[in-house]
């Protein structure tokens, strides 16, 4: 009981500090002068996924690197499944619409690199510097693109953005994210191992089950906001643009701190779910398919019959 309310305790300070985190770093740099595309595209989508980075490098150096390669695989298919699902659900996305096809490749090629650098595991420096390289060539790619003529159409400030906001509470906000950051992974991670030995299961299911969930929390918050207000291609640009960070970056920066093993279990199953689970969204990105309620009920199905699948298995 008491390590469940501490790994709970953990996720709520994670994901306060990453939001304040996200919000003073936003308006220091806006105050810079930096445009408020290329602060959307770098420290807005580094800074929703710091939780996620803090605790597979509390993770590696902890001794559990399961629970960082559960949580980033976890998090993928919850974020297709379940952060797609849920809106869906209960608004429906208008999906016809939206202009995601380059960036949707780009999170299977992705998601395709990761599974390929999996079979070579354990993942190492050398995989992480692969994996940390595709997401150089695709922030430059979306840089040159920004720099050639979409900034001029950049009408909207990024999430936390607040030009009136005073110098010293843009500090405050940073040195709470910079403090908080640490000490909810720590005890994220910590409590979590605990429960995984009480339970008799492994951090990996763990990690591939409630501190997945947990850190997809707030793409889910900001998934229902946009499919309230039908900003379908915010909705699929926030779970695509996730995925390619967990894979890429989180992993990476935490196979440089330490070697994560990658378990038989993962190359037989969950890899393969989190690769279809992306393969999903092809009718709805190519054929120009809303994502309505059905289709919302046939994910949030799919996702708690896979739950269900890994805790049974509970390796």
């Amino acid at each position: 009981m008491f390590e469940l309310l501490g790994a709970l305790g953990g996720l709520i300070i994670l994901l306060v500090a990453g939001d304040a985190l996200v919000r003073g770093a936003v308006n220091l740099s806006l105050r810079l002068g930096i445009p408020a595309l290329i602060v959307s595209l770098t420290i807005v989508a580094f800074g929703t996924s710091a939780p996620e980075l803090l605790i597979a490098v509390q993770s590696v150096l902890g001794g559990v690197p399961g629970l960082a390669l559960g949580n980033v695989v976890g998090s993928n298919t919850a974020n297709v499944l379940l952060v797609l699902g849920i809106p869906a659900l209960f608004f429906g996305l208008p999906t016809s619409e939206s202009q995601t096809q380059k960036s949707y490749m780009q999170m299977i090629a992705a998601t395709l690199l990761f599974i390929a650098v999996c079979f070579f595991g354990p993942i190492t420096w050398v995989h992480a510097l692969v994996l940390l390289g595709g997401m150089s060539l695709i922030l430059t790619d979306q840089f040159r693109e920004a720099l050639s003529g979409r900034i001029k159409n950049d009408e909207e400030e990024p999430e936390g953005a607040d030009p009136s906001m005073a110098g010293w509470k843009i500090g405050a906000y940073l040195l709470a994210g910079l403090i908080g950051l640490p000490l909810g992974a720590s005890l994220l991670v910590d409590n979590a191992s605990a429960i995984a030995t009480r339970m008799g299961v492994s951090e990996t299911v763990i990690g591939l089950t409630l501190v997945a969930v947990g850190t997809s929390l707030p793409e889910l918050a900001t998934t229902v906001v946009a499919a309230m207000r039908k900003h379908a291609d915010v909705a699929l640009g926030n779970v695509i643009g996730s995925n390619l960070f967990n894979l890429l970056v989180i992993i990476g920066v935490a196979g440089l701190v330490g070697p994560i093993p990658v378990p038989e279990a993962f190359l037989r199953f969950d890899l393969w779910v989190m690769l279809a689970s992306s393969l999903v969204l092809i009718p709805i990105v190519f054929m120009r398919k809303d994502l309505g309620k059905r289709w919302g009920a046939a994910l949030c199905a799919l996702y708690v019959i896979y739950i269900v699948i890994v805790l049974a298995a509970g390796v």
